[in-house]
């Protein structure tokens, strides 16, 4: 995915949790972290303090923190966001391919049981994982390897050819 694809999903995700869409700021937030950029880079892009756009940045990540049902701050919001959808990003010349966890003692996450997910979120996940399914398969991998890198059941990944 490119920057405006990701951006698209998060603003996706934060209206599904909240009713409200991402203002510029935020995405300039968004799109400034992902490209490691500091507060005062940004701040100085939307010629704002770098007090304030720290400020936002803060409430930001503390949204998106909730959205996602895990931690997310400045030094780990591509890998919130790569794990999330096993998404496709790429940003200039570097890229990730989906999310591959090779650490058999991940802890498993609690989810909220006061914030069931939204079918709006529920939805934006679903496509990401067909698209995500679709481009490995382009590239050659087995629906096995994809259930695999994906962790789903070989099932779940045979039936995206149903929902094409």
């Amino acid at each position: 995915m490119d920057t405006h694809q990701v951006l698209e999903f998060v603003d996706k995700v934060v209206c599904a949790k909240t009713g409200k869409r991402l203002n510029d700021l935020q995405r300039g937030i968004i799109e400034g972290t992902l490209k490691q950029q500091k507060y005062s880079e940004i701040a100085d892009t939307y010629r704002l303090t770098q007090g304030h756009v720290k400020d936002v940045g803060y409430e930001l990540l503390q949204m998106l923190s909730n959205a996602f049902d895990e931690p997310v701050d400045k030094g780990n919001l591509k890998s919130v966001l790569a794990r999330q959808d096993n998404l496709n990003i790429s940003f200039g010349n570097s890229n990730i391919i989906g999310y591959i966890n090779v650490c058999s003692d991940r802890p498993t996450a609690i989810p909220d049981q006061n914030q069931p997910k939204t079918p709006d979120f529920q939805q934006a996940k679903d496509e990401a994982k067909i698209e995500t399914i679709g481009k490995l398969r382009q590239f050659g991998l087995s629906d096995e390897q994809i259930a695999e890198v994906l962790r789903l059941t070989l099932e779940e990944v045979q039936q995206v050819d149903k929902a094409l």
